[in-house]
């Protein structure tokens, strides 16, 4: 059976809102972000790249790699959020 969460996820990834990402030999649709963000008083840009999914549909780790786009990124950590139906994993790009 199918939670809320993952209902609105496979909304969201039929209307193509999602990206896939795959780990471990599976495709996972995801919310993907790599956000622009000024560092050092604006002398520098960091990517904060994240992503959110549905919690029983992947299970990541501290530094476990995944794929996204042909680009590898390596997770830095995974936080449940809300009532823990989904998480964020804060990815470093390899």
């Amino acid at each position: 059976m199918s939670t809320f969460i993952e209902a609105l996820y496979d909304a969201a990834a039929n209307a193509a809102l999602l990206t896939a990402a795959e780990f471990a030999g599976v495709v996972i649709w995801v919310d993907f972000r790599a956000p622009d963000e000024d560092i050092l008083d604006g002398l520098g840009v960091s990517r904060g790249y994240t992503i959110r999914y549905p919690a029983r549909r992947l299970l990541l780790a501290t530094g476990d790699d995944l794929t996204i786009d042909g680009q590898r990124y390596r997770v830095r950590e995974v936080r449940q959020l809300g009532d823990g139906s989904e998480c964020r994993a804060t990815l470093t790009r390899l």
